[in-house]
């Protein structure tokens, strides 16, 4: 999963007249560099440590999970990445046993003096040990523990009750490495969907145990995965560079099942047979505001971005692709993902949160005041759709039918309910007090220096004073924000969610009172929701699991720790030249995919002013 929220774009460097006279036998291969951007700073490459947009797409293209997803097949289908094939499941989804491919390479490095080093099973036992460690700051612990490996939490807790060093060494029941190449996982229940975490690099991905114990310090500037590509340089909040990893082991596209779509259809086509990855570098720049974002794309300055919803005017008039951009080859892709657009209220705060019907109250007056439909029209200029709960399209457990009270706005609903339980009373300013006549005052969190969350901020105000209620923000960057966040140090704050599985369980965890300070932001504990959680896990899907799953996502929608706003439609921007690019809405490494077809760059049109690529150099 990850959350999702200056300096200019690279520079470009035009071919040399003299590689141009060089006969062909002798000329320098042009080398093929995507230059791309992201709204929001990186945290750093340790998949266990982050959960931010940024650093999860970057890790997903240096580490690597024994599997994956299709990228083309939908409905998605697992498929190998390191493993050797599937794993094999025993009939009750309590053991899973994984095979690893021989001939997996860790990327180079010092660490490993000169000496290729494999991926062995091994490593992986590792990596999901590392999530037990009581020294590892990570908010995914859960994940695993809620899987309930036999013996790693009983391993945690004595590493705490003893504070003494977690034993990595200790082998437990639950995990373990056969021989070189495969390990086995065994579970105290069973988990049908328990393989997911498995094709998630940023629960899986391989770690080598010497790299992270010689760059203990600044592990998150260091990352040495398998993946196709590696850290070439690195300035924070500012420029990643990633070029193909040299040791990536040979690995050849071979198309599953191809969706009759002409996207997939001409995807599968140009990738059929080809050696992964085709780029030579990547440049990743941080353009945290959208004009400077937009402005390098439309420069000629950026190859791929992900359209800006606050310049669909520009880009998309009445829906089609502009005519100047069109006349310049540009591409247009629209995609609905697997992300839900939320905000959560902090249930342990002494002002929205508990469980009493006053504040429940509280809580669904917020929810109908607030216009969703005025955000998306306002702030993303329509490139959404209201959400009618927090389990989005493209998720099994999602209810097509369902339409709920937070897709509606409703004011008069919204102050009658208030003026119901006690909110009736107000200050000299016309705010309303809390039912013991106190101050009331909303906080809500928002990302600093964003104009996106300026236009969100004015929204809240000017519907929360129609309320009658009082609202204060506060800002700070986003890996701030998540620290506050995980500490109960926030009112209200909201972010999106994009989800690494296609089943409803992750935003259901979200509910269950375990995971408070983990994926649990609200911090929420009902003992019948924390039930109901854990017997649907058990089942495989079916209409018994199904309709636990509307239970659950019924008491979420009635207790309102989180308030659901939208699911995004994405918009996909490429220069000319860009071939290979989809967005898989459960895997993060589309770059492993894309190719640059320099002939079609140098034919395109580009404004009057604006330098045309003939090639890019490092």
């Amino acid at each position: 999963m990850q959350r999702r929220e200056l300096m200019a774009a690279a520079g470009l460097l035009v071919a040399s007249p003299w590689a141009q006279a060089l006969p062909a036998s002798t000329a320098t291969p042009k080398r093929k560099v995507l230059r791309t951007a992201f709204n929001s700073a990186e945290v750093g490459f340790d998949p266990a440590q982050v959960s931010d947009r940024t650093s999860v797409a970057v890790n997903a293209h240096i580490f690597e999970s024994p599997l994956t997803y299709d990228l083309l097949a939908r409905p998605v289908q697992l498929r190998p990445q390191t493993a050797a094939g599937l794993p094999e499941v025993s009939a009750d989804f309590k053991r899973f046993v994984f095979t690893i491919q021989p001939g997996t390479f860790f990327a180079d490095d010092p660490v490993f003096k000169g000496r290729p080093r494999e991926l062995v099973a091994q490593d992986y036992v590792y990596t999901v040990k590392r999530f037990y460690d009581p020294l590892l700051k990570t908010e995914h612990l859960y994940q695993f523990e809620n899987a309930k490996i036999l013996g790693l939490s009983e391993l945690r807790e004595q590493a705490i009750q003893r504070k003494t060093p977690f034993d990595y060494e200790r082998e437990v029941p639950g995990l373990r490495a056969l021989d070189r190449y495969r390990f086995e996982v065994r579970l105290a229940e069973p988990d049908p969907r328990f393989v997911h975490l498995f094709a998630n690099a940023g629960y899986t991905g391989a770690m080598a145990r010497e790299v992270v114990e010689a760059y203990a310090a600044d592990l998150l500037a260091h990352p040495v995965g398998t993946g196709p590509f590696r850290l070439k340089s690195w300035r924070r909040s500012s420029q990643i560079v990633l070029e193909r990893n040299p040791s990536f082991r040979e690995q050849i596209y071979e198309a599953g099942e191809v969706p009759p779509d002409a996207q997939s259809q001409a995807i599968a086509r140009l990738l059929k047979g080809r050696r992964l990855p085709m780029l030579d570098e990547i440049q990743i720049s941080i353009i945290v505001e959208t004009q400077p974002r937009w402005l390098a794309f439309n420069g000629g300055e950026l190859d791929l971005l992900e359209m800006p919803t606050e310049v669909a005017p520009l880009a998309l008039p009445g829906g089609q692709l502009a005519p100047n951009l069109r006349k310049r080859g540009v591409q247009v892709f629209r995609s609905h993902g697997a992300d839900i657009g939320f905000s959560f209220f902090n249930m342990e705060d002494p002002v929205v949160g508990g469980l009493s019907a006053e504040r429940v109250a509280l809580r669904r007056a917020i929810t109908l005041a607030y216009d969703n439909e005025a955000e998306i029209r306002i702030v993303y200029k329509g490139q959404a759709v209201p959400a009618q709960s927090m389990l989005p399209p493209m998720v099994y457990g999602h209810d097509p039918a369902l339409h709920s009270e937070v897709g509606r706005h409703d004011m008069a609903r919204a102050r009658a309910l208030l003026d119901l339980y006690g909110y009736d009373k107000r200050d000299a300013e016309g705010y309303r007090l809390q039912p013991d006549g106190s101050r009331l005052t909303l906080r809500r969190a928002g990302t600093a220096g964003s104009s996106r969350q300026r236009l969100i901020d004015e929204l809240w105000k000017k519907q929360m004073d129609a309320l009658g209620l009082r609202i204060e923000f506060e800002s700070a960057t986003f890996g701030e924000l998540i620290k506050k966040a995980l500490a109960s140090q926030l009112m209200i704050w909201g972010y999106v969610w994009d989800l690494g599985a296609p089943d409803a369980d992750f935003l259901l965890s979200m509910g269950y009172g375990p995971n408070a300070g983990q994926s649990n932001d609200a911090r929420f504990q009902l003992p019948a929701y924390d039930k109901l959680y854990a017997q649907q896990r058990l089942l495989a899907d079916g209409p018994e699991r199904y309709a636990m799953i509307q239970q659950l996502n019924r008491l979420l929608l009635s207790y309102m720790p989180y308030q659901p706003h939208h699911h995004l439609m994405r918009v996909d921007l490429c220069q000319a030249g860009v071939e290979g690019f989809i967005r898989q809405p459960f895997t993060r490494d589309a770059w492993r995919f894309v190719d640059l077809n320099d002939q079609l760059m140098a034919a395109a049109v580009v404004r009057p002013g604006v330098r045309s690529r003939t090639i890019c150099k490092a």
